[in-house]
């Protein structure tokens, strides 16, 4: 383990692994749509520690949100789009959480990962037409989407500053 990924780091990664399983859980979630702020500590997790943090916390959470509180069959596939999407966080917002790399990384994940992939994965699974489900997933998309945007701005430059002086202020 590096120096970053201490005791203390991997506490912090585990209540971000169980806060991401417990928005998940309060998610509006049906077979083919999801909206929610699981993506939060997600998001805390990659800015924090990085992409590779950030995917994990996102797949850990993922596998045990699925088998804790299904709805429907489990898929890797989906672990793997949460993971692309904790690392693409970590990727775009690690060294600097501007506007521009905050909208690129939301436009990335929801525009292919979620519209795209995963409409594919739910095609998929549930036999259902790829491009009927691509035209009822826009909406979700896109008010996920916004709802991102602004909350990822905001805890990139307002939250995460104020968490890095606070464990800073701890370890010493």
């Amino acid at each position: 383990m590096s120096k970053r990924f201490n005791v203390k780091s991997v506490a912090i990664l585990g209540i971000l692994v169980a806060a991401e399983i417990i928005f998940a859980r309060f998610s509006i979630h049906t077979w083919n749509l999801k909206i929610g702020f699981s993506f939060v500590p997600i998001v805390i997790a990659a800015v924090l520690y990085g992409p590779v943090a950030g995917g994990m916390v996102a797949a850990i959470g993922d596998v045990i949100s699925a088998f804790l509180f299904p709805v429907g069959a489990y898929f890797p596939g989906f672990t793997l789009t949460a993971f692309l999407a904790g690392v693409l966080y970590g990727l775009f917002l690690k060294k600097k959480a501007s506007f521009f790399n905050v909208l690129f990384c939301v436009l990335i994940i929801q525009g292919i990962i979620s519209q795209f992939i995963n409409t594919f994965f739910i095609s998929y699974l549930y036999g259902s037409p790829y491009w009927p489900l691509f035209v009822t997933r826009i909406a979700q998309t896109a008010a996920l989407g916004l709802v991102q945007l602004v909350c990822i701005y905001l805890i990139a430059n307002k939250l995460i500053p104020l968490l890095k002086k606070r464990i800073e202020l701890n370890s010493q």
